[in-house]
């Protein structure tokens, strides 16, 4: 059986291979996904994926590294850094954001629960405000 930790973190890495079949099997049928740096809150699966691809197509090349990750119980603390290069259009609520073809680096803390081996929630602390004027829109 694994862990809360080993599997949020399994989550993140399926995100880094773009590999939608393996984040679907990670998530629960009714996992929820909150995205505090951009206010969405996201129920399901198949919205989620939707999402994460949202960011794979404005940042392709897009993986998080681990910096600092603790688990209690059924939830894992996942201290990251996100990279990669805007090189597709970015949906914001004010509207698309061209390629910048700048690179990106921005810190992120996710908050995740596990229940019966399934991502539950997510919890996605990022500073919007940082991604937009790295790549030259803010």
């Amino acid at each position: 059986m694994s862990t809360a930790l080993e599997i949020a973190k399994s989550c993140t890495l399926a995100y880094n291979e773009k590999n939608w079949g393996k984040v679907e099997n990670l998530l629960a049928a009714d996992a929820v996904y909150d995205e505090i740096g951009t206010h969405r809150h996201i129920r399901g699966p198949g919205k989620i994926i939707e999402a994460w691809k949202g960011w794979a197509s404005a940042i392709p090349d897009s993986r998080a590294t681990f910096v600092r990750e603790l688990a209690s119980g059924d939830t894992a603390v996942l201290e990251l850094i996100w990279k990669g290069l805007h090189s597709g259009p970015l949906p914001t609520p004010a509207g698309v954001v061209a390629a910048s073809h700048k690179p990106v680096e921005l810190p992120a803390c996710q908050i995740v629960r596990v229940r019966d081996g399934k991502v539950a929630s997510v919890k996605h602390y990022f500073d919007f405000l940082t991604l937009l004027r790295q790549v030259g829109a803010a």
